[in-house]
C-alpha cells in the first residue's frame, strides 16, 4: 500500500520501498520520475539491518540492480528510487511530533524528548522540526545518536546559538575528545584529527546530553533544485577566499569563493558543512564540474566518503 505524504521529497526525509529497503533521500525533489538517495536500511527477519557504504551498493548491485541509475544531469552513479516504487514515505517533523507524545521508557526518546523542551525554552519552534536517522523508523538502539533537522534558515541559525547557550548553562556539554576521536574515525576523512575537531568545533551543530551525542542539520524546504546539467572536467587542488557562506550549513552545502576555476564549492558530504565562514582563506580538493551554462563548481564528496577530497580553512 502506498503512503504519501501531503508534501515533496525533501533532503533527510527517508523513503521505504515493498522490499523492505529503507533510502535516506539526498536532494529535494525529483529526477526523471526518481527520487536520488542513499539505502541506509535493509528490513531482515531479525529486524531493521543498517548498511554501510559497501553492503549498500553491493545489495543494490546483486539483488535490487533497478535502484542503481545514471543520473545525466549530474554525470554520477547513483541510487535512486522511483516514484511508482515507494510504498512509505517517512517525514522526520510528524514522526518527531509522535516520539514527543510518547509515555518515557525508551532511553533514546527519553533524551529526545528533553533535548526539545531545551531547545523550546529558548524559543525554537520545534513544530517545525524533525527527527531523522535511526529514529525516523524506530530502529534506534541504546547507545543511538540524536539527528535533528531544521526546515528554517533563522531557526537553525538560532538553534547554533542556543547550543552554544546551554553549554555554557550546563543543560548541554561539548563532545569530549574521545567523542571526537570515534566521530573522526567514523568519518574517515582526509583530515588530520587536529584539524578535523578545529573546524568542528566552530560549527555548533553537535553537542551532548546525557552521555549522548546529538547534532542539528538543516534542509531549505523551498529550495528548488536547479535543472542544470554538469559535465565532470577533473580533480583539481585549489587555495581560494571564501566570499559568501549563507548557504554554508544547506544540504548540499555551498559556499561562493573566488577562484579562477569555479565560483562555487558544494560538498554532499557532512564533514564538510559549515566547514568554513566569509572572509576565510581555505583550500579545497575536488571535482571540478560545468554546468551546461558554462559556469564551474567544484564538488567535494562527489563518492560518500569524499576519499581524497576536503574544505579546510588555511589558519
Amino acid at each position: 500500500m502506498t503512503s504519501y505524504s501531503s508534501r515533496d521529497f525533501l533532503a533527510k526525509d527517508f523513503i521505504e520501498t515493498e522490499e523492505g529497503l529503507v533510502f535516506a533521500v539526498v536532494e529535494n525533489g525529483t529526477e526523471q520520475g526518481r527520487v536520488l538517495c542513499f539505502l541506509r536500511y535493509h528490513r531482515t527477519s531479525s529486524g531493521w539491518q543498517k548498511l554501510t557504504t559497501h553492503q549498500a551498493n553491493a545489495l543494490l548491485e546483486n539483488q535490487f540492480s533497478d535502484y542503481l541509475y545514471y543520473s545525466v544531469s549530474k554525470d554520477a552513479h547513483l541510487h535512486a528510487v522511483p516514484v511508482r516504487k515507494i510504498c512509505k514515505h517517512l517525514l522526520p517533523e510528524k514522526q518527531l511530533q509522535l516520539l514527543l507524545q510518547k509515555v518515557p521508557g525508551d532511553p533514546v526518546i527519553s533524551d529526545l524528548q528533553q533535548l526539545c523542551w531545551l531547545l523550546a525554552e529558548t524559543g525554537l519552534i520545534i513544530e517545525q522540526v524533525g527527527v531523522t536517522g535511526s529514529l525516523l523508523i524506530n530502529a534506534q538502539k541504546k547507545a543511538s545518536d540524536i539527528d535533528l533537522v531544521i526546515y528554517d534558515r533563522d531557526d537553525f541559525f538560532q538553534a547554533r546559538n542556543s547550543i552554544r547557550k546551554l553549554i555554557y548553562a550546563g543543560k548541554l556539554f561539548s563532545l569530549s575528545k574521545g567523542d571526537w576521536r570515534e566521530a573522526y574515525q567514523r568519518r574517515g576523512c582526509e583530515l588530520s584529527f587536529s584539524e578535523y575537531v578545529w573546524h568542528e568545533q566552530r560549527k555548533l551543530n553537535k553537542a551532548v546530553i546525557n552521555q549522548r551525542k546529538f547534532d542539528i542539520s538543516f534542509v531549505d524546504s523551498n529550495k528548488v533544485v536547479a535543472n542544470s546539467r554538469f559535465n565532470k572536467i577533473g580533480s583539481v587542488k585549489i587555495q581560494a577566499l571564501v566570499t559568501n557562506d549563507r548557504r554554508g550549513f544547506d544540504y548540499p552545502a555551498e559556499l561562493e569563493i573566488d577562484a579562477a576555476q569555479a565560483q562555487v564549492v558544494v560538498s554532499y558530504t557532512a564533514t564538510y558543512t559549515g566547514q568554513a565562514f566569509t572572509g576565510e582563506k581555505v583550500e579545497i580538493s575536488g571535482l571540478l564540474e560545468q554546468a551546461s551554462n558554462g559556469s564551474c563548481r567544484i564538488v567535494v564528496g562527489s563518492n560518500r566518503e569524499a576519499e581524497g577530497e576536503y574544505i579546510k580553512v588555511l589558519q
